[in-house]
């Protein structure tokens, strides 16, 4: 495992980089990719030699049989979060975005509204507008600098229209790993305003070493199993993002039903190529890999909040899980315009922009840190020199 090698992406259809000139103004060649939440690393040897087997073969056909892909599901969740989920209950979906646009269109009629826990993955309030449907935005409160859970405050939110709740858990943006306490009032909370409860956990697997562990929902509150849908998937953790595949996993009959109808009218199966990356990495091998990428992830998320925090008016939310930094300008007293002009005009570093996550937002941009450590040296390089200013 060598995370340290760069691995140029330009020319090769790469959302993060050829994609960066349009929307930033920044070209591969001077900027830095630090916004789309992919990583710059290969997937472990396992996955490759996976598809090597497939292309050896030659033959792309239909994808059939996916008792091995199951099993290792089953057996990934049992070793590295004790859960053992029913086969029977797993539906695959093209990732976690399409997942949750399933469980939008099969729980969820025009004009409810859905609660998000804000700032929150925006492709969440995108999907929920886009399917005709409402955003209810229940922001978080910010604790002794991470974000907690505010439930009274929530009951305040709430219009009677809210039909459904998405958490995000492990949260992105903030990096909170969810205690079992809050996992818990998340369930009663969802249970008193009788709300389908949808946990998205694609970076369950993302959690740092000497830290909390992440707690699967199911095991939180196995009394909110009939309001319940758990969602999972490898892409994230072993960087494959563009196998769009995901994991729906409901052990409830009644909406297990629901939402295979969705499934069927919408003629949905498997891409091949992602069963087959997913059996490969949840495996042994792909379990050492990720051991030795979350080592490696903490040493550059240190390196970066120990800059941005030496930086007057910046301040980096201290990550439980993920390897994306939530950084606070609002100590600056800039606006918004003045820190995107610093951070991308002259430090030339393309990152989200914190409006997009919903209320609690403003003032906050968002980092990848999921790249060589000489990337994310040189970008806290960049910023320490645009707010030298500041010191």
């Amino acid at each position: 495992m060598n995370f340290d090698t760069p691995i140029s992406r330009q020319g090769t259809h790469c959302a993060k980089w050829d994609m960066m000139q349009s929307l930033y103004g920044l070209s591969p060649e001077e900027g830095l990719a630090m916004w789309v939440a992919d990583m710059e690393f290969r997937p472990p040897a396992v996955v490759q030699k996976a598809l090597q087997k497939m292309l050896d073969h030659g033959i792309y056909g239909y994808f059939g049989d996916d008792a091995a892909y199951l099993a290792a599901i089953r057996w990934w969740m049992e070793t590295r979060h004790g859960w053992s989920p029913d086969p029977a209950h797993i539906f695959t979906t093209h990732g976690l975005v399409n997942g949750t646009a399933l469980c939008i269109d099969a729980f969820t009629k025009p004009g409810d509204a859905v609660v998000l826990m804000t700032p929150v993955y925006h492709a969440f309030a995108r999907i929920i507008r886009a399917a005709g449907r409402e955003v209810t935005e229940c922001p978080l409160a910010v604790v002794n600098g991470r974000h907690e859970m505010d439930f009274a405050a929530w009951e305040t939110c709430l219009t009677g229209r809210e039909t459904m709740l998405i958490l995000c858990s492990p949260h992105n943006p903030g990096g909170r790993v969810w205690s079992r306490d809050e996992l818990q009032a998340v369930a009663e909370f969802c249970k008193r305003h009788d709300l389908v409860l949808v946990s998205d956990e694609i970076h369950a697997d993302l959690v740092f070493p000497g830290g909390p562990r992440h707690l699967p929902m199911t095991l939180a509150a196995p009394e909110a199993q009939d309001r319940l849908v758990m969602m999972t998937a490898a892409t994230k953790t072993f960087n494959i993002a563009g196998a769009h595949t995901g994991n729906v996993t409901i052990a409830d009959e009644a909406l297990r039903k629901r939402f295979a109808g969705r499934m069927n009218a919408m003629g949905i199966s498997p891409n091949s190529f992602g069963m087959q990356m997913v059996t490969a990495a949840y495996s042994p091998e792909g379990a050492a890999w990720v051991d030795g990428l979350m080592a490696y992830l903490d040493g550059n998320r240190r390196i970066f909040d120990a800059a941005v925090n030496a930086l007057p008016g910046l301040s980096s939310m201290p990550l439980e899980a993920t390897y994306l930094a939530w950084v606070d300008f609002s100590g600056t007293g800039m606006t918004a315009e003045e820190i995107r002009a610093r951070v991308e005009g002259q430090a030339k570093i393309a990152t989200n922009y914190g409006e997009a996550f919903g209320q609690g937002g403003a003032s906050h941009l968002r980092f990848n840190l999921g790249a060589p450590r000489a990337q994310v040296e040189e970008a806290v390089e960049r910023l320490t020199a645009v707010f030298a200013d500041l010191q």
